[in-house]
């Protein structure tokens, strides 16, 4: 994988989205400095675990996190996230290119 990816218009519209709330900048901020496991992520960011969980899983399904589960010492499952890399330049010609593979929510609901 290339250091600048070029994300088709569905993965775009999920990045900008998923970038697109303050709190979940301020996860990816946060997790740019290390990786974390949700109780401490979410006391160290100032919100509760399971609004921090759905925010989280926007960020997993864009692609900007990563979650994996593991086990402490004492044996209890504890779940880690950490950024994934990634790299995005946004230009006009970007957006344009996302935008011509775009998919018609309309076709999408035909094929499921």
């Amino acid at each position: 994988m290339s250091a600048i990816e070029t994300p088709t218009g569905d993965e775009l519209l999920k990045i900008l989205a998923a970038l697109g709330n303050p709190h979940r900048m301020r996860i990816v901020a946060a997790l740019a400095e290390g990786r974390n496991y949700v109780s401490g992520l979410a006391r160290e960011i100032g919100m509760s675990r399971p609004l921090l969980y759905m925010h989280l899983q926007r960020l997993e399904a864009a692609g900007l996190v990563a979650g994996s589960l593991e086990l402490s010492d004492s044996g209890k499952a504890m779940k880690f996230f950490e950024v994934t890399p990634f790299a995005y330049v946004l230009t006009p010609q970007a957006v344009a290119e996302a935008a011509r593979s775009l998919t018609d929510q309309d076709e999408k609901e035909e094929v499921t």
